[in-house]
């Protein structure tokens, strides 16, 4: 199932992406034989009641967009999406977690998840352009995974860790280095308003199949810059929830950014920062491709 958020006239509603056309999440559950009682209008609202049952109601959301049209809402080109989960509790995400991109760095490899944040105000849609032009001239590109929680998981082991897990999609956590090298926090570099696109759908775990071999690849202006696989990851997506939810209580929405392979602009001789008017794709496989321009600065 390939979850969305989408653009409507009474405010942004979770959606499903079918064949390439949207349909209305909450207008498809009323017929479904999984439905509780409780508000479905946003993504959010939909993993806190159905994220422990979510291959349950894959099975059975096509059949239900066929029988009832009022629920289509438009192709997929005439429907605007916005960032997947427009309010999450948190946004996580782990840095230097691909043995290549460690060792661009020259750093050692971590004995644990380098944890950072970000926060809502950081994360755009696939409709929209990347931000941070105003206050940055070293803008740098990093195709990632997120992987979204579907239940609230606390203390959870690794072996049962994927069972939190809702669904995946592109990630570019852009990141304005000259902020981020200012100081040994990284948070400033990190959270520009609108600088972290992702999407364009949330892609549940049970059409994904296993997470830990997928192709990412990253593009800019047509030119691959990144190519990996999540099988070089040093913390499996396993590990990270179950570390994560150790020491915080992870919940339904909550968004975590997996880590970046080798090949970022800072690391490349001379350096290639993003400039406005630049695009940027990100290819994962099964996962989906997320593609966005950098904007111009506003005055």
């Amino acid at each position: 199932m390939k979850i969305v958020s989408y653009e409507h006239e009474s405010g942004i509603r979770g959606g499903v992406l079918i064949n390439d056309a949207v349909h209305d999440l909450e207008l498809l559950l009323q017929a479904s034989r999984q439905a509780v009682h409780g508000a479905t209008t946003s993504v959010r609202e939909f993993l806190e009641l159905y994220g422990d049952r979510l291959e349950a109601i894959s099975s059975e959301i096509e059949n239900l967009a066929d029988q009832d049209p009022e629920a289509h809402v438009g192709v997929r080109t005439d429907v605007r999406l916005t960032t997947p989960v427009p309010d999450p509790s948190k946004v996580l995400c782990i840095g230097l977690n691909y043995k290549d991109h460690v060792a661009e760095t020259g750093r050692a490899f971590p004995e644990y998840p380098d944890v950072f944040a970000k926060f809502a105000s950081t994360m755009v849609g696939p409709e929209d352009e990347i931000g941070g032009a105003k206050v940055s001239e070293n803008l740098d590109f990093e195709g990632e995974l997120a992987v979204v929680i579907g239940r609230e998981a606390s203390e959870v082991t690794e072996e049962e860790a994927l069972n939190y897990v809702a669904a995946l999609a592109p990630l570019n956590d852009v990141t304005a280095r000259d902020l981020q090298y200012r100081c040994t926090q990284w948070l400033a570099g990190k959270a520009v308003d609108g600088s972290t696109p992702w999407g364009p759908a949330l892609v549940t775990l049970d059409e994904v199949g296993d997470p830990q071999n997928l192709d990412l690849t990253t593009r800019v202006n047509g030119i691959e810059v990144q190519r990996s696989n999540t099988s070089y990851q040093i913390f499996p997506i396993a590990r990270i929830v179950s570390y994560l939810s150790s020491f915080l209580t992870l919940e339904p929405g909550d968004v975590i950014a997996t880590g970046t392979p080798q090949g970022i602009g800072a690391k490349r001789n001379p350096p290639v920062w993003l400039k406005p008017g630049d695009t940027v794709e990100i290819d994962i496989d099964k996962v989906g491709q997320l593609r966005n321009t950098v904007g111009k600065p506003h005055l």
